[in-house]
Parts: structure tokens; sequence; C-alpha cells
């Protein structure tokens, strides 16, 4: 079978993307090919001056593309609210909802709220967020929430009674692969709740392998590893595109790259980790997300 390239993804016009995290890094190639493909992009980012300075990179290559800025703080829920009330004042539907934005091992921090803070970004304020915008994911029958794992999950875990990292005593990588664990069982769970409710959208998840990108800025071993080890961001970014555009993708598929060990390579559709198969710790964090965002994904007509 023919490896699936930048080629591979279908035109997307007439087709809308919201990206979190995307004025970098995978995001921001993800972010690029869709544009280049001809989809209209919403680049969701925290610091809208170097999200302007990504929309500049993608205009020079296409003049007439279709690009804009929404600032979307996934530390604070207010800011999540007021970011998908934007893009509901401003678009009827979304076709893909790529989930990239995320926090990697750092200093121990809270959210706005008071939440571990790559607990917080990672998992729950993406969980917020397409709980805003399902409504408008409903919208174009087809759509795809799409949301990126990593590697680390292999080795997370999820302590219920101690997500927030109080008990335990913060260590950064446990926690950061307890957040990426999180997403993996997210997307199993909202596919499930999908299918359930007769929703015509897919969930669907991936991760870059070892891809070298500005996220690892707290993670100095990893940085100097990188010029030997990691992929170019552009070729990260093909497992989140191929989760988005596919047409054979089929919901809670899982995509990464194909070489040794899942570190680089283009991408195929791999397992989950073992962890991400457990129905009953999907649904109990399906419940514990809900409570502490208080945000109900309204799959009988909106968000309560």
């Amino acid at each position: 079978m023919a490896s699936w390239t930048f080629d591979s993804i279908p035109a997307q016009s007439n087709r809308t993307a919201v990206v979190t995290g995307a004025n970098s890094g995978i995001g921001f190639e993800a972010a690029r090919q869709l544009a280049l493909k001809g989809a209209k992009v919403v680049l969701a980012c925290r610091n809208t001056a170097k999200a302007q300075d990504a929309i500049d990179r993608i205009l020079a290559e296409k003049s007439d593309a279709a690009v804009s800025i929404g600032r979307l703080d996934l530390s604070d829920l207010d800011s999540v609210c007021t970011f998908a009330e934007g893009v509901r004042e401003e678009h009827e539907g979304i076709d893909l909802l790529i989930l990239n934005a995320g926090v990697m091992v750092p200093p121990y921090s809270k959210t706005a709220q008071g939440f571990e803070l790559q607990f917080g970004v990672n998992h729950l304020g993406h969980f917020a967020l397409a709980g805003h915008l399902l409504p408008l994911l409903r919208n174009r029958p087809g759509a795809r929430v799409v949301t990126v794992s990593s590697l680390a999950a292999q080795r997370g875990e999820l302590d219920f009674d101690d997500l927030q990292w109080q008990a335990r005593g913060y260590t950064p990588w446990p926690a950061y692969g307890q957040s990426k664990l999180a997403n993996q069982l997210f997307t199993r769970e909202l596919q499930r709740r999908l299918d359930a409710a007769d929703v015509d959208v897919k969930a669907t998840a991936a991760h870059p392998g070892w891809t070298a990108t500005d996220l690892q800025r707290t993670a100095p071993l990893v940085r100097i590893l990188n010029p030997l080890l990691a992929m170019k961001p552009k070729q990260g970014a093909l497992p989140t595109l191929r989760a988005a555009t596919d047409p054979d993708a089929a919901g809670a598929d899982y995509f990464g790259p194909s070489g040794f060990m899942q570190a680089r390579g283009n991408p195929v559709r791999i397992d989950m980790v073992e962890a991400a198969n457990d129905p009953e710790a999907a649904a109990r964090l399906w419940q514990v997300s809900e409570d502490l965002t208080d945000v109900r994904f309204g799959l009988d007509g909106g968000v309560a």
C-alpha cells in the first residue's frame, strides 16, 4: 500500500476547520495544509501575535487562503466559552475540530480554575471546547473531532483520587502521561456516545511520534536529542491530518508514525494504549470532566 502523504489529503473546499495551538509546530502545519487545500481555517491560539505571524506565512504561499484568528486560552474555561461563542457567531458549522494545543512537563502550576496545568489544558480545556462546539459539528454531516495524544500515553495512569496531583506530589512526566491517556479515553467515550445518539460525527485521534516542536521547551533532554531523532513538524503533522481527512477513517481510529517504536515514519492506523481500552475508566473520566468543567455534551441538542 502506498504511503499516506500530503498529496493524499483530499480537497477541503467549502469546509471549515478549527485548530487549537495553530501558531507553531504540528498545529501550524495542520492549519497550513488544510488552508492550502482550500479549507477555511480558524487558528485558535493564546498568543494572537504569533497567530498573525502564522497567518502571514500561510498567505505568503496562498494569497487567497481563508484563515482567521480566534483567541483561545485553554487554561481558562471562561476563555474557552468566550472563544466558542465567537465561533458560533461567525460560522454555521464546523467540519473539523482539531484539538492540538498542549503543554508538556512544565513546573507545577494551575489553570485559572485551579486544575493541574497539563490535565487542565491538554484534557479539560479541550473537553469543554468540544462540548461547546458540538452543535456546530452536528450541522456538518461527517464532521470530525481529532484529538492529538502522545507516545507518553503509553506510561499514563489515571488516579481518580488525585487527578490534580495534590496528594502524590507533582512529577511532570507522569502528569503529562496522564493527560495524554485522558485524550485517548476521551476519544473512545465521545465516539461511543455519538454512536449511541446516532450522530454523524466521528471522533478520531493521532500522535506525532517524536517531533521537534516548541512544546518541548521545558524538556531539555528531549531538545538535546531532537537533532538526532526527531521529525520536523511538517512530517509530524501527518498523523493528525490523516485522522482529520482520510475518507476511510472510522470512529475512534488512532493514527501514528509507522516506524520503529512509532517514533518516525508516515502515518498508519495503530492501536491505542491498553489503558485506553477500559470502558469504565472512559465513562468515569467523562463524568469527572463534566463535573469539573460544568459542560455537558448535549447529544440531544446542545450544551446544558
